[in-house]
């Protein structure tokens, strides 16, 4: 149950709540709950059965596959006011969770039973709008991340991925080539080759964990490389 005084956080999070019809609030107030969950904690494993829905206050989750030969790749990563739509779609289509879902940075949800948001999806037009508004965003997201690794070149991708993450005034970035390599769903011995062409290009320094930026300029040109 939620306890009232945690209503403005939760609209925070979900403004429509603030013009929501009486019977959503009621029911959203008996039925969510609020829960703080470390970083490192895993929410779902591939197979799990989806029983809740959660709704980020604060914090970030990462979803994520891991193929047949352990390499990893980001699906999308959900933040504040939003939720994971492969749980939506685990509840709405009674299947289990494909994926992995670890949290990223500490995070507080805002946890739904199952039941009761399959419901709201039924009766209720604002939480209708809000689940197939997040389901087109995430989708749109998805396909990037697929057409990302269908057509485009691993160097373009890792100097995209490094220059959206260095700037003159952020130079450098601590991450291992293995924390790239299940970014972006590669091997490490493919992370590695590309940034030492990278290094010896003067585009970047990389020591133990850190990689410095060169020529913030150069990575441009080289993410926008055909």
């Amino acid at each position: 149950m939620l306890r009232p005084e945690n209503l403005k956080r939760a609209t925070t999070a979900l403004p429509f709540l603030a013009h929501a019809p009486a019977e959503l609030l009621r029911d959203f107030l008996r039925e969510a709950s609020i829960h703080a969950v470390p970083a490192g904690a895993q929410i779902f494993a591939e197979g799990d059965e989806c029983n809740t829905i959660a709704v980020l206050l604060s914090g970030v989750v990462r979803v994520f596959k891991i193929g047949e030969t352990g390499r990893e790749i980001t699906l999308y990563r959900f933040e504040q006011g939003e939720s994971c739509i492969l749980t939506a779609n685990c509840i709405l289509g009674n299947r289990q969770f494909p994926a992995i879902a670890m949290v990223e940075r500490d995070a507080e949800a805002i946890v739904i039973p199952a039941t009761a948001f399959r419901d709201w999806v039924n009766r209720y037009q604002p939480w209708r709008d809000y689940v197939f508004d997040l389901l087109s965003r995430r989708l749109a997201s998805v396909m990037a991340v697929v057409d990302e690794v269908a057509f485009r070149r691993m160097d373009a991708r890792i100097a995209d991925f490094l220059a959206r993450r260095l700037s003159p005034s952020a130079s450098s970035l601590r991450i291992t080539h293995q924390e790239i390599a299940a970014e972006l769903g590669t091997s490490r011995e493919v992370v590695s080759r590309i940034l030492e062409d990278f290094r010896a290009s003067r585009l970047i320094e990389t020591g133990r964990g850190t990689i410095m930026l060169l020529d913030h300029a150069g990575l441009l040109r080289r993410a926008r490389a055909m």
